[in-house]
């Protein structure tokens, strides 16, 4: 069998490959294809990557969003690792893997992976770190995992590094039959700013070239793919907000601020970058519910679940997508002064709905002040991320009205333009030839 890397470029498209000279030299290597492919909706990580392990819709692997809500619990939860939330077979499945960042790692068949997870302490605190099952003592050769590279307002090209070098590390050491890299670098000024400046390309196509010259070493072809393409966004659409001001959203005030109460209320929305799930606990208010988000600015359209491949249990009873130029907060209150105190924290698995604010900083002096109080000893709280929904200017989840401006797929015999294809794809590849 062949040995194989598959390089997941976050937010590469056709229209970006032109500026990443390394990628184009695989793209027109002989016997390679880069293309336009097709993700499902909505094109979120989570979602498309499911899509790409199992060949099956988010109907069937159940992954309907990077979160959702759990009506047995009535809790949202976003951001989950475990491998039995996906369900079908996974191409990785009786394959000597290493798994290097891709989601639902723990818990899954490979034999090394690595994967972002905090420490969590009873008294509230959190130490940064990965588990690396990888055999290769990560953190020893290249130093801790730059978290806050990974997600928050110092987001950037570290992160990528560290892993494209990791990976690197494990394919050399282990050659693994199989190697998944993830590397998200374009996914963060990408919302920060309008413009996709093709410096950040550059700088994530020296990423691939590590892992191309250690592919090289062991002898793998490798494929390049991304989930999704980014889309310049104007404008801001608070759909909680619109629900609890027709009274269907339940809210508790407390102490750290107002917390929504999903199991109290009539209707939620679950929000996801451009497309969000919304929850209707009485049936015979879905069409009300649906005419008025319809009717509401910057909503492109409302769906039944059905009509989007996505009617799976876990999903909302309705389904909206955003307005092109737009995308969907999480936000339900009204005043700021009332926002939780996790609002104005990077706190992913806290907030009920995706927030890209994480991305930016209130200002430097806070941030310092807020690091020197934990150095000293003190209790403190990291609430630096702003509630200005004006500053991110690039959202995805929608399919692209150009393919162009959408995911790709780079690699040799015939690769398919629809993730759906991927599995079986990736699957022949491996059984092509011997190593």
């Amino acid at each position: 069998m062949k040995r194989l890397v598959l390089i997941n470029v976050v937010g590469l498209t056709p229209k970006l490959l032109k500026s990443a000279e390394s990628v184009s030299t695989l793209a027109s290597a002989p016997g390679y294809t880069a293309l336009p492919w097709s993700s499902p909706l909505p094109a979120v990580t989570s979602t498309c990557q499911a899509t790409m392990m199992t060949g099956l819709a988010p109907r069937d692997h159940g992954i309907v969003a990077n979160g959702w809500f759990y009506p047995d619990t009535q809790e949202i939860r976003f951001w989950q690792q475990a491998n039995s939330l996906v369900q079908g077979r996974k191409f990785y499945d009786d394959v000597e893997t290493a798994n290097m960042f891709w989601w639902f790692n723990q818990g899954s068949s490979v034999k090394y992976f690595a994967t972002p997870k905090p420490h969590y302490g009873c008294d509230g605190s959190k130490v940064f770190d990965i588990i690396d099952q990888t055999g290769c003592n990560l953190v020893h050769k290249h130093g801790p995992f730059p978290f806050f590279a990974f997600w928050g307002p110092g987001a950037g090209l570290a992160s990528s590094r560290w892993i494209a070098d990791a990976t690197a590390t494990v394919m050399r050491t282990q050659k693994p039959q199989l190697t998944l890299c993830y590397l998200p670098h374009l996914d963060y000024d990408y919302q920060r700013y309008p413009d996709q400046d093709p410096a950040r390309v550059q700088e994530v196509d020296q990423c691939v070239a590590t892992v191309m010259s250690a592919a090289d070493d062991i002898g793998a072809d490798v494929v390049i793919i991304s989930e999704y393409g980014l889309r310049p966004v104007q404008r801001c659409v608070h759909l909680n907000r619109l629900l609890r001001g027709n009274d269907l959203l339940s809210v508790r005030g407390g102490p750290f601020g107002e917390m929504l109460m999903p199991g109290e209320s009539r209707a939620f929305a679950v929000a996801d970058h451009q497309l969000a799930h919304i929850y209707v606990r009485d049936p015979s208010d879905v069409p009300t519910v649906a005419k008025m988000l319809d009717q509401s600015d910057g909503v492109q359209s409302v769906f039944a679940p059905e009509d989007l491949e996505l009617d799976h249990p876990r999903s909302g009873q309705l389904i909206a997508l955003a307005d092109p130029d737009a995308w969907f907060s999480y936000y339900y209150w009204d005043d700021d002064r009332h926002a939780p105190d996790f609002s104005r924290t990077v706190d992913i698995h806290r907030k009920p709905g995706y927030d890209p604010c994480e991305l930016f900083k209130t200002s430097m002096p806070r941030v310092v002040a807020r690091l020197l109080q934990k150095k000293l000893g003190f209790r403190y709280k990291m609430d630096v991320v702003p509630l200005d929904p004006a500053l991110v200017r690039g959202s995805h989840g929608l399919h692209p009205d150009d393919s162009a401006d959408g995911p790709i797929i780079i690699g040799p015999q015939d690769p398919p333009d629809d993730m759906r294809g991927f599995s079986d794809y990736v699957t022949r590849l491996l059984q092509s030839s011997p190593i």
